[in-house]
């Protein structure tokens, strides 16, 4: 499974954006989806996943301004991110496993000015 991770850019404090995660693969079988990031000199976290089934898992930190959703016929995974932070400038890979495996994106770069 091959992820392109898209929709990063430069915004202001309050600002929102929304990533992009297309598959090279149908989606639908895929178990579970998510985004993680990685701040400077920080360790990889868990943003948001989502299963196949659609239940949804949230970090404390983004509850109620990011949203993730998958559309299984254009084999995408989003994020709708809101209210941003300075402190959610990071890099965000997208997720999936499949299979038993672990596959992730490039990385796209979000960078929340204050």
């Amino acid at each position: 499974v091959q992820l392109q991770a898209s929709g990063g850019g430069l915004v202001p404090a309050g600002g929102s954006l929304r990533l992009s995660c297309a598959a090279s693969k149908n989606i639908f079988s895929i178990n579970v989806m998510g985004w993680y990031r990685q701040a400077p000199g920080k360790q990889r976290e868990l943003v948001a996943t989502i299963t196949g089934s659609g239940n949804t898992n949230y970090a404390n930190s983004v509850k109620g301004r990011f949203t993730i959703s998958r559309d299984n016929a254009k084999n995408t995974l989003y994020l709708q991110m809101n209210s941003l932070k300075p402190e959610d400038t990071a890099v965000y890979y997208c997720y999936a496993y499949y299979q038993f495996t672990a596959y992730w994106g490039q990385g796209t770069q979000v960078t929340v000015s204050s």
